[in-house]
């Protein structure tokens, strides 16, 4: 009989792993783990030991170097094979040496791929499924089946997905969770079938969603609707093709729409911070636009949007920020009026309300920067300082340049010998200093030299890091004429800090100039440095 818990179940270290790019090592599967628990889900699936050595030695350090405090641990494999018997398969024996104490079985459901991928008969299907979960239960073993093809394979011979299902339920599986493997279903399908399959079945039923039609997330909502009480994921959608069903977006739906209680501890609060750590992993760059998490999932651009912000914040935005560990941001643009400009300060520490003069003229300042190529959305320390200028009458200098040159010698069909070096005159600390610096590509050697001038007088600056560098070529119909704009994000790594610059020239050099400059100016303004020139 079904009970009352509602399961959440990761495979971002199974499923999620076979996402194109992605190459997750030993240690950075035991790195995850930890963080799926802290979130709070119940089951994280490592994945398939016996068929993947990788994986038979996550399950066996796993059993000696994880502490997971909320999640169990669960195996992933398959059925027996055909014609023997599960207690003799070598596959279904590794599940049971992993010793998780879940497995999750992937068993046909669909009879095309029973005859055609499998090549045996639809009943030797159904005696693999009894038998395999029946020898895992008498092991001690929890056991989840994943019905993989069911939605298919129910659209295609109804009864027979609905056989394999319920030998599962009968040889004692916990749960059958209903797979749209090949992610083509819409939801009101998927409605439909799971509450069909409900009214067959009082064991608990589960639904595990590719994203292929876009809908994964939603497919996953609608069978917790038809009476799921069990949701397979992965951390921000990661998978194979277009992905799974991101479990951070189904959790926080049903948390936050819902009333549900599905993460143990502060999980739900800490998910921002959780997805963006797995994301450094597994070296896949966030997604700004992924809901709840993303960067710009609570960010305002338009000033409509924040004239009524001012006013109250839940106007334009369908839930609290905080509650996901996000934050709403102010985005300035172009299409900012007056009120983006002041929640933007009230953002960054300054009150500029009533200050009608300075709203006017950083709004004016803004759209004409952006019509030269400058953007702010992603520079808020480049804002900051354009912002402090009008503020002040001057922008905050902890140094001037004088002027700049950088050299490129190239060896013709031996890109190993190109080299750069440049040269850099500054007036710091009441001195006029010039440094020489030298570096794989024109802008690296500034860096150097802009460093070696500065570093000086202002040793804190050897804390920060260049963690990121774009580069975006305007108007390109102008070709090698184009306006250039570069983004720099750095990094105090004493406070671990991050800000973004920006930085507009005719060429990829000036416009890093520009910005490099910006980046360690704010820098030494947020570390409170006084100026010591």
């Amino acid at each position: 009989m079904q009970t009352t818990t509602f399961d959440v179940y990761d495979t971002t270290l199974r499923d999620g792993a076979q996402q194109e790019g992605m190459n997750l090592s030993v240690a950075d599967k035991l790195a995850i783990a930890p963080l799926l628990d802290e979130l709070g889900v119940g089951y994280i699936e490592g994945g398939w030991p016996g068929a993947i050595p990788k994986d038979t030695e996550f399950f066996r350090r796993a059993a000696k170097e994880l502490d997971l405090r909320n999640a169990e641990l669960a195996a992933f494999g398959s059925t027996r094979k055909a014609g023997t018997t599960a207690s003799q398969d070598a596959q279904v024996r590794a599940l049971l040496d992993s010793e998780a104490p879940v497995v999750t079985l992937v068993a046909k459901s669909d009879v095309r791929h029973v005859e055609r991928a499998l090549r045996t008969t639809p009943e030797e299907n159904l005696s693999m499924i009894a038998d395999t979960v029946a020898l895992l239960v008498r092991e001690g073993r929890r056991v989840v089946l994943d019905a993989e093809h069911f939605f298919d394979g129910y659209v295609f011979d109804r009864d027979y997905a609905l056989r394999a299902v319920l030998a599962a339920f009968e040889a004692g599986a916990e749960t059958a969770c209903l797979c749209d493997t090949n992610g083509g279903m819409l939801p009101d399908r998927v409605h439909e079938i799971v509450s069909a399959v409900r009214r067959e079945t009082d064991g608990r039923l589960g639904m595990h969603a590719h994203n292929d039609s876009g809908c994964a997330v939603a497919n996953t909502l609608a069978a917790v609707g038809a009476g799921a009480a069990h949701v397979q994921g992965t951390v921000n959608g990661y998978g194979e093709r277009t992905g799974n069903a991101d479990l951070l977006t189904v959790v926080a739906n049903l948390e936050l729409k819902e009333g549900r209680t599905l993460l143990a501890g502060d999980g739900l609060r800490d998910m921002t911070r959780i997805a963006h750590a797995i994301a450094e992993i597994t070296n896949i760059a966030p997604f700004a636009r992924q809901p709840y998490v993303g960067a710009s999932a609570f960010a305002h651009k338009a000033g409509l949007h924040a004239s009524a912000i001012k006013v109250d914040p839940d106007l334009y935005q369908h839930a609290d920020p905080t509650a996901v560990g996000n934050d709403m941001r102010m985005l300035v643009s172009d299409m900012a009026g007056r009120a983006s400009i002041e929640l933007k300060g009230r953002e960054l520490g300054f009150d500029l309300a009533g200050r009608d003069d300075v709203l006017t003229a950083v709004t004016q300042r803004v759209k004409d920067a952006e019509a030269q190529g400058y953007t702010y959305d992603a520079a808020d320390a480049s804002f900051e300082l354009l912002l402090r200028e009008e503020l002040d009458g001057a922008r905050p200098r902890f140094f001037r340049t004088e002027s700049w040159r950088v050299l490129v010698e190239t060896v013709p069909g031996d890109p190993t010998e190109a080299d750069a070096e440049a040269t850099v005159k500054m007036h710091v600390g009441g001195e006029r200093v010039i440094a020489v610096g030298e570096g794989n590509g024109p802008v690296n050697a500034l860096d150097h030299a802009l460093r070696k001038a500065v570093a000086p007088c202002y040793p804190e600056i050897e804390r920060f890091e260049l963690i990121d560098f774009k580069v975006r070529i305007m108007d390109t119909q102008h070709g090698t004429d184009a306006v250039t704009r570069v983004l720099v994000e750095t990094m105090d790594t004493g406070s671990e800090a991050v800000w973004s610059t920006v930085g507009v020239g005719p060429n990829v050099v000036e416009a890093s100039w520009e910005a490099l400059v910006d980046s360690i100016a704010f820098g030494l303004l947020r570390a409170g440095v006084p100026n010591r020139s």
